[in-house]
């Protein structure tokens, strides 16, 4: 099992409220502060060098998930009242992992191919449990992505922005530019940008929101990544592309992505910097939705976008006086004819408190206009 990821700095609220424990250092301090596990919950921690502490504290309800000790101690705090819930064998993945994934970890194993890496073997593995489901398997995709919005729930995210977009927006096109500079400017503007971490128009927002470099040197990442425009055609390729960016180019901004093994033949892309990946597609696109608090821009797609757009409606539809985030749709004519949603969206609107909410834009920076 894997159990490195990208552990974002938990919200000191949190850490002292919440009583979830993540690594030994948070156990540790937290026993000092109060001598006691009582209704803690302890996530994937080797606890094998930590018998006296664990018998000389307060178990009562707590629960251990897929943590490391001997079996005696086990036994011991399982009869003073503390519940464990076991490492579960034959995985790709840790169903108790802390952190959020890193791209290189769901890409380690590239150089013999993407079929070698994390990503795609976890894939295959949801692809064979999908034929033959299982109570054990339930559970671990259950566990696992309870982890996932668990850690992603740490994170903190000032005045974050969705942005959905098509998976089949191509690296050499100018859509694909424009989704780029639209990432790089929302950054710039204090924003943190969250995406379906899938490829296309989602990955080139991600790059473009995590960019260090100079507008020059986008256009010069973009051209190494245009060689390899799709991921569908050269895996492989376009997987490797995005590698040289990052090892050429600086990233680090806040770009943060919520992709989906349902929809695993769409690899995640790399330039997320943080990448909260689940099994249960509804309850991705759930949390995708509600964590974009400070507004949501939805670029030319096909199905999955038009889901995301009436999904994010229905609440904006029954709000009354809350605070409504503001809804944009961009391309006019994708979205009028291609694929008309906008006026359904216009006719919900009309005479809802949601009306002054929801816009038609035909460019990014008509989109970034109205989020000011």
């Amino acid at each position: 099992m894997s159990t490195s990821g990208h552990r974002p700095e938990r919200h000191p609220s949190r850490l002292a409220q919440d009583g979830e424990l993540e690594s030994l250092d948070e156990l540790r301090a937290h026993l000092r502060a109060t001598g006691s596990l009582a209704d803690c919950s302890i996530q994937a921690v080797d606890l094998r060098g930590e018998t006296t502490a664990l018998l000389a504290a307060e178990v009562r309800n707590a629960v251990f998930l897929g943590c490391i000790l001997e079996p005696e101690i086990q036994y011991r705090l399982q009869a003073a009242g503390a519940l464990f819930f076991p490492r579960l064998p034959d995985l790709p993945f840790d169903p108790y992992r802390a952190a959020l994934y890193r791209p290189d970890e769901l890409y380690h194993g590239l150089a013999a191919g993407y079929d070698r890496t994390l990503d795609a073997r976890v894939y295959r593995w949801w692809r064979h449990i999908g034929r033959h489901r299982s109570l054990a398997s339930e559970l671990a995709m259950t566990l696992h992505d309870h982890a996932i919005s668990d850690a992603l729930a740490d994170l903190d995210l000032p005045s974050p922005v969705g942005v959905m977009g098509g998976h089949r927006t191509s690296r050499d096109g100018s859509d694909y530019r424009a989704a780029a500079v639209l990432g790089r400017a929302l950054a710039g503007r204090g924003h943190t940008v969250l995406t379906g971490g899938g490829p296309g128009a989602m990955e080139a927002v991600n790059l473009g929101a995590a960019f260090a470099g100079s507008a020059a040197d986008l256009d010069e990442a973009i051209a190494v990544l245009a060689a390899h425009p799709g991921f569908g055609e050269d895996t492989d390729g376009w997987a490797r592309a995005s590698f040289e960016v990052r090892q050429r180019w600086p990233l680090g901004g806040p770009s943060i992505g919520v992709p989906t093994w349902f929809y695993g033949h769409e690899p995640a892309n790399a330039f997320a910097t943080a990448v909260a990946k689940f099994f249960s597609n509804a309850l991705r696109e759930d949390i995708l939705l509600r964590l974009a608090t400070a507004g949501l821009i939805c670029l030319p797609g096909a199905a999955g976008t038009v889901q995301e757009i009436f999904q994010a409606l229905t609440p904006r539809y029954y709000a009354e006086r809350e605070v409504i985030p503001p809804l944009v749709l961009v391309g006019t004519d994708h979205w009028r004819h291609t694929l008309p949603a906008w006026p359904l969206v216009d006719a919900l609107a009309r005479g809802r408190a949601m009306a002054g909410h929801v816009f038609l834009c035909e460019t990014v920076d008509e989109a970034l206009a109205v989020l000011q």
